[in-house]
């Protein structure tokens, strides 16, 4: 349920272009321009008609339900196999997210100077191969914590780069002002996955035993590389500035996100909501089994119903921003989701699990609608030549977040036990909100476009 307060979590700002760059921009722009008026993008499931979106849904979907096994497999792989106390079950999370901090900025630039398609098929292929080692060293009597430790370090990264390359993708693929609708989809096949996903995970775990549940994942990734392989869209290799160099390239996508106001309060609040729900849920997969009991096939059913409230979510993402405005859906749908996180260190073994499985599901909601709306306004504002850095920026503020939430959450569960952590952890996320609405997008129902 980790908020797209990373990408889409991440104004206006005025850059300059180079010739050679202009022209690169105004062909992708105008290639947008032919898919907007494409008679294939009219009508509800349009979007989904067109070839090359088709094959970035079902990469997506297969790397997301890929990703939902993996999620729950690891932990439990490291709890479970390997009996691992809650400072390294914490450390484990960390190191699953460390890569934003490490690769985001510079992966950004990377991505903005190769073709998406590329990096979107090597990510996939690389982190199929690294997930492939663990049922193989389980199966030899090998299997390590630092071997765990790695696989999420190298995973990690290469998840960087598909996320940020396939975010700056989509507006060349439908044009801009189908990005709701496009984001939306994508954002159903997230939460489709986080519905099926853990269920599916806690049964083949229990099945299978949990590094071999991680072997699917390395199976779908390396599906997802095939449909990203089949999209016929040509995209031109990035001209670049010969004279350009990394440090100042990094800095041009600092300064656009920064020195947007509207962009800065996202960055803040997506960041505060990451580190608070990181620390959470690295003691959420503590205090299910050991203080509540469940096995890996309830706790997969738990987990599921995050997909629930997600695609409740996806599905009325339209819907709530025509209605509230994109402003306004923005900052409502954190604030009033958020609190009901605080049902889980409220329950006890008994109905009350189903009921703290509930309230995650409504905050599961919340954020979906908040990752649609802010993503599609920070796709639709930056130019088509600071699409890659501006994603890889906004991920570095928010998810870097992520390793220090789940490391904090290690050590509360340490010092004070899983369910103190829960609730300290719950209240932060709950105050999340408050750089939103300190900031001008409070006020405001309609957020400006971008000169591309």
């Amino acid at each position: 349920m980790t908020t797209e307060k990373s990408a889409a979590t991440e104004n206006s700002a005025t850059t300059d272009k180079s010739a050679g760059t202009d022209k690169s921009a105004v062909t992708e722009k105008s290639a947008a321009e032919v898919t907007e008026s494409s008679p294939a993008g009219k009508g509800g499931r349009g979007i989904l008609r067109e070839h090359d979106f088709r094959n970035l849904f079902y990469s997506t979907a297969l790397s997301r339900f890929g990703q939902e096994i993996s999620g729950l497999a690891l932990p439990l792989v490291a709890v479970l196999s390997l009996d691992a106390s809650e400072l390294e079950a914490g450390v484990l999370a960390a190191v699953s997210t460390v890569a934003f901090l490490l690769v985001g900025l510079p992966a950004g630039v990377w991505v903005d100077r190769l073709r998406y398609r590329h990096v979107l098929v090597s990510s996939d292929v690389i982190r199929s191969v690294v997930l492939l080692t663990i049922p193989l060293a389980w199966w030899l009597g090998v299997l390590s914590i630092w071997q765990l430790y790695a696989v999420a370090l190298v995973t990690g990264i290469f998840s960087v780069f598909f996320d940020v390359a396939y975010q700056s993708y989509l507006p060349q693929l439908i044009g801009r002002s189908r990005l709701v609708e496009g984001n939306a989809s994508l954002e159903t096949v997230r939460s489709v996955a986080q519905l099926g996903g853990p269920a599916a995970a806690g049964q083949l775990i229990a099945w299978l035993t949990a590094p071999f549940a991680v072997a699917l994942d390395a199976l779908a990734m390396g599906l997802s590389a095939l449909f990203v392989f089949r999209i016929r869209k040509p995209q031109a290799r990035p001209v670049r500035d010969p004279g350009s160099r990394l440090g100042a390239d990094i800095a041009e996508g600092l300064r656009f996100v920064l020195g947007n106001p509207l962009l800065r309060a996202v960055a803040g609040s997506s960041g505060l909501f990451n580190l608070a729900f990181s620390a959470y849920m690295a003691m959420l997969i503590f205090f299910l089994p050991r203080d509540l009991g469940l096995g890996s096939g309830q706790m997969g059913i738990v987990f599921s119903l995050l997909g629930v409230g997600g695609l409740l979510g996806a599905l009325a993402a339209k819907r709530v921003t025509a209605w509230l405005g994109e402003g306004r859906s923005i900052w409502m749908s954190v604030a009033a989701t958020a609190p009901f996180a605080l049902l889980w260190p409220a329950a006890s073994q008994g109905w009350t699990v189903w009921l703290g499985a509930a309230g995650l599901g409504v905050a599961s909601c919340g954020t979906v609608v908040y990752n649609i709306a802010q993503v599609s306004f920070r796709q639709r504002l930056t130019p088509d030549r600071l699409l890659g850095r501006m994603n890889a920026t906004m991920r570095f503020l928010v998810w870097g977040t992520q390793p220090v939430g789940a490391v904090l959450g290690g050590v509360m569960g340490q010092v004070y036990g899983a369910r103190p952590a829960l609730w300290i952890a719950g209240v932060l996320a709950c105050l999340a909100f408050l750089p939103l609405v300190l900031s001008p997008l409070r006020a405001m129902r309609d957020l400006p476009d971008g000169d591309q």
